[in-house]
Formats: structure tokens, C-alpha cells, sequence
């Protein structure tokens, strides 16, 4: 489609000498190659920019397995953002504000960042998640029904993962969690792809009292659990968008992560073990013309084991959107 500003304009571009028309030959090629789609079951939303609100709140959760059978679960409290954010194709930049601490809910240290890139072809994501404010203790044991404050923790996971659409003429993650396609008829895809992550992790249950220590591993030092590992993993999954009526979208994805796990687990040898880690989300999502909106919800979970205790440490987010798409030129 040919721009009406012709400083944007390719053809023009390609007018220019044999350089610029072989970049933009380049480009398309490019883009056909990377975003290429069936059209009656993908779509463009024919919109290059758009603006929208959002609203974006997640916790974080922490469960063990002790030996003596023994369960503790801890959980944060929500972080509560809102943002608006500008986006011009695929690069997108914007602002959130915290107001969790405005209500009296969690500070704002405790971070969390995603930053992905979505073709037809394939996706890329960087995440990093970080907690050293503290959670509350739910369950020791027994004592299903513990409110107690517990700030000795030191946690930072962050990884990258990249990833393959086997049927990706047909269906479109971006359609379901970027908002950057429109999904025709219902379709779904495998996908397989690399994940490399590091987590680095620390409980320091010496500040409890003596009848919940004493019920902690004896083989923990000083009643502190660490992990410093790194890790390479496998992802596998399978994403669907359901259409289930004109202008709406139901998005589902899920994809275990196996994979080799090389540090330190609570002990001062580095081993190799199994790595499992499990990421789930799921979206609805309504478009009408240039007016877009959608809910997002996501749940990430890793497990750690060694031969005496299972840990599993996840993340709970949920994000709603508003928006509108527009052109400049």
C-alpha cells in the first residue's frame, strides 16, 4: 500500500539508485518472509500506530516441600501499575506508575520487567523478576492459617526464551497477546524454541520461632535455603485462538521447559540436574475497527528439586488494555 507522505513512501525510496531499491527489496523480502499469512485466517489491522492504557498487577507466590513432609507457602502482596504506552509497529515505549503504594499495598522494589518481539515466524522475550522486599507467610506445616510477615528473602530470576510457530501462516500469538494482528477463524500451532535462565534465590528462616525452626531440614545451614543456578531448557508448547464470535478472540497458550540445571541447590557443590519450568496464559481480546481491548492473564512457575526438598516458585499477572490504532502517514 503506497504511502501518501512520500518521504515514507518505498516505491519512492526505491526511485532513489540501485542501494535504496535493494533495501527495500531487502525489507519486503523480509517481511513476507517473517510475517507472512494466509489471509483468511490472519489479518492486518491496517494501522501502524496505536496508543492505549493498561493496567498491569501480579504476585508472586513460594511454596516448599521439606523432608519430614512438612509444606510452607508464602505469597506477596499484589503490585498494581497503570501505563499508557505509544507504539509505532513493532517498537513500543511508555510509562507505568505504581500506585500499589498509594493504597497501602506492596512497595514498589519489588520488580518485574518483560520485554518481546512477535513475527508470524517466531518470538523472543526477556523477562526478569526480582523480590527482596519480603512475602507473608501463609502455612508452616500444620498452621494453615498464618498471616505472618517474612522479609528474608532475596530472590532474582531473569532468561531469555526464543521460539518457533510450526503453523504460523495460519496462527497468530501476536493476535492474542500483542494486539498487533487480527485472528479470522479460529487455528492453533505447536511452537519449539530455546529458554535460558538464571535464578538466584535465598530464604532466611533464622528470624522465626523456635516451633517453626525446628520443624526446617537440619542439613540447612543456619536455616537459610539458596540457589545460584544457571539453566538450559527445552520449550515446547501449543497456542490456540478461538473465535468464538465476530470481533473476539479467546487466546490460550501453554509450554513446559525441560531442560539442565548446573550450580548450587542449598549446598556448597555445584551439580547438574533436571530443569522444569512451566509457562501458561490466556487471553480474551475484542477489535472493532480501530478501537482494540483485551485481558491478559499469565502464570509462570519454576521447580527446583533436589533430594530432600521440592521448591516451586511462581508468578501470577493480569493486564487490562484499552486502545486505538491510528496512522500518520
Amino acid at each position: 500500500m503506497r504511502s501518501s507522505a512520500g518521504l515514507f513512501d518505498l516505491d519512492s525510496i526505491a526511485a532513489m539508485g540501485k542501494f535504496p531499491r535493494f533495501v527495500v527489496n531487502t525489507y519486503r523480502w523480509g517481511d513476507k518472509f517473517f510475517n507472512g499469512y494466509d489471509t483468511a485466517y490472519v489479518k492486518s489491522t491496517g494501522y501502524k500506530f496505536s496508543a492505549k492504557i493498561t493496567t498491569d498487577s501480579w504476585l508472586d507466590g513460594y511454596s516448599f516441600r521439606l523432608p519430614n513432609h512438612t509444606n510452607i507457602f508464602m505469597r506477596s502482596d499484589p503490585s498494581t501499575s497503570i501505563g499508557v504506552y505509544a507504539t509505532y509497529l513493532a517498537v513500543s515505549a511508555g510509562y507505568d506508575i505504581n500506585i500499589s503504594k498509594l493504597f497501602g499495598g506492596a512497595d514498589q522494589s519489588r520488580k518485574r520487567l518483560r520485554f518481546g518481539f512477535n513475527c508470524m515466524l517466531f518470538a523472543a522475550e526477556f523477562y526478569m523478576t526480582s523480590n527482596n522486599v519480603g512475602t507473608t507467610l501463609k502455612q508452616f506445616g500444620a498452621d494453615h492459617n498464618l498471616n505472618m510477615p517474612f522479609d528474608a528473602i532475596d530472590n532474582t530470576t531473569w532468561g531469555v526464551d526464543a521460539y518457533y510457530f510450526f503453523n504460523h501462516k495460519r496462527y497468530s500469538e501476536a493476535a492474542s497477546f500483542n494486539y498487533s494482528r487480527l485472528q479470522q477463524r479460529s487455528q492453533g500451532a505447536f511452537y519449539t524454541g530455546f529458554s535460558i535462565y538464571t535464578q538466584k534465590l535465598s530464604f532466611n528462616f533464622s528470624g522465626l520461632p523456635e516451633h517453626l525452626k525446628d520443624e526446617l531440614p537440619e542439613h540447612w545451614s543456619n536455616n537459610i535455603y539458596r540457589v545460584n543456578t544457571h539453566n538450559y531448557a527445552l520449550r515446547l508448547g501449543y497456542g490456540y485462538n478461538w473465535v468464538f464470535k465476530p470481533k473476539w478472540v479467546l487466546g490460550v497458550s501453554e509450554s513446559p521447559i525441560i531442560g539442565v540445571r548446573k550450580g548450587f541447590v542449598n549446598s556448597d557443590i555445584s551439580k547438574v540436574s533436571l530443569s522444569l519450568y512451566n509457562r501458561m496464559k490466556l487471553s480474551v481480546v475484542w477489535n472493532s475497527g480501530r478501537f482494540f481491548a483485551g485481558i491478559t492473564g499469565k502464570f509462570d512457575v519454576a521447580i527446583v528439586n533436589d533430594r530432600e526438598t521440592t521448591y516451586a516458585g511462581g508468578v501470577l499477572s493480569g493486564e487490562a488494555v484499552m486502545g486505538v490504532r491510528f496512522n500518520l502517514w
